[in-house]
């Protein structure tokens, strides 16, 4: 939305609040020509933020939380996302996340059981109190018709027998990482729903992309489904027992609140600190890449029998349904603590009219 109709908008509408996410850069500063309150939500978690601003402010300097280091691959990957950031905001003039002013708060799809120690340390290198809101998940589509033959095949299969494989909505993945993560699926011999995407421009065809023979091979114990999947009514089946996954913030949450174990395979952007405070959390087991950054099959294979099949990662099945449970158990006391936030900032507003 441009600025110049955000504006008018705001002049028609005269609301009591405005909350903008991280692109609006000019939200804020329209808003308080109006004498409106502005808070910034961001859809990310505090680590991420923290880890960002730290590598931007100290670089060089290790950040202060020993389980949340990349290396490698993943780390001159980072870099250069950050780098190409910080160059993006210099060249639009547009300060970054933490340097933007604001109301003396912001808020975070996060809680503190996931990120306590995070959100104090965001609070205090960024001089502005963070609240958090979350875990804000999608609920699942009630549409019992909708993709029925995926929980159909589900109900088949064992009590935690199955991986459900996703890599998020906006990745790609090249051929050598499908081959990778096919044969890996094979190799493991255990259930799996394969969720895989293609560029709808490059107009690829599922079975040219698969390793020749792949679907015969596997058979019943896998379901390869093009597009899209019904990724919250999968990780609530009680045949599910890991979620492959890049790592996306919300995957994260995800399977957090359905008690599923991820088997983390961070791709690109912020997944691979993602992946890190999973694992740090207890509730995750990350594939490792050689120094090039390559999946390897084998790799694959193993750490899915591990967490699926073996006890030698039973801890991490009990951890993820124990951050379930917390989940559960919040219930709305943090949204209930957020609106008398809000209802204080509007009152405020009131008094300065």
């Amino acid at each position: 939305m441009a600025s110049q109709s955000f504006s008018n908008i705001l002049k028609t509408l005269r609301p009591d609040l405005v909350i903008y996410d991280f692109s609006p850069s000019w939200a804020q500063s329209i808003a308080s020509s109006y004498n409106i309150p502005a808070i910034q939500f961001m859809i990310c978690g505090t680590m991420v933020i923290s880890f960002s601003h730290h590598m931007v402010k100290n670089p060089g300097v290790e950040f202060p939380f020993p389980a949340i280091q990349l290396q490698g691959f993943h780390e001159a990957r980072f870099r250069h996302f950050i780098e190409t950031a910080t160059k993006k905001f210099e060249d639009r003039q547009v300060a970054p996340v933490n340097d933007q002013p604001s109301c003396n708060f912001m808020l975070y799809n996060t809680c503190r059981e996931l990120e306590g120690k995070y959100i104090d340390y965001l609070s205090v290198v960024d001089e502005k109190r963070v609240v958090p809101v979350g875990p804000l998940i999608q609920g699942m589509v009630d549409d019992e018709n909708e993709h029925s033959e995926i929980i159909q095949w589900l109900d088949n299969k064992g009590e935690s027998s199955t991986v459900f494989v996703s890599f998020g909505s906006e990745y790609f993945m090249s051929k050598e990482e499908i081959e990778e993560i096919a044969h890996g699926l094979e190799l493991s011999k255990v259930n799996f729903i394969w969720v895989v995407r293609f560029p709808k421009e490059e107009g690829v065809e599922l079975e040219d992309a698969l390793p020749q023979g792949f679907i015969e091979r596997v058979g019943e114990r896998g379901l390869v489904v093009e597009g899209w999947a019904p990724q919250a009514r999968v990780l609530a089946h009680s045949s599910t027992g890991g979620l492959v996954s890049h790592c996306g913030w919300n995957s994260v949450l995800e399977s957090l609140k359905f008690g599923v174990p991820i088997l983390a395979i961070p791709m690109h952007l912020e997944q691979p600190l993602n992946a890190k405070l999973a694992e740090e959390l207890g509730v995750a087991v990350e594939v490792s890449r050689d120094i090039n950054g390559r999946l390897n099959r084998e790799e694959i294979a193993q750490v899915i029998r591990k967490v699926v099949v073996e006890k030698s990662e039973e801890d991490v099945r009990i951890k993820a349904r124990e951050f379930s449970e917390k989940i559960r158990m919040k219930g709305e006391e943090q949204i209930d603590e957020l609106v008398e936030e809000l209802l204080q900032l509007c009152k405020l507003k009131y008094l300065g009219d």
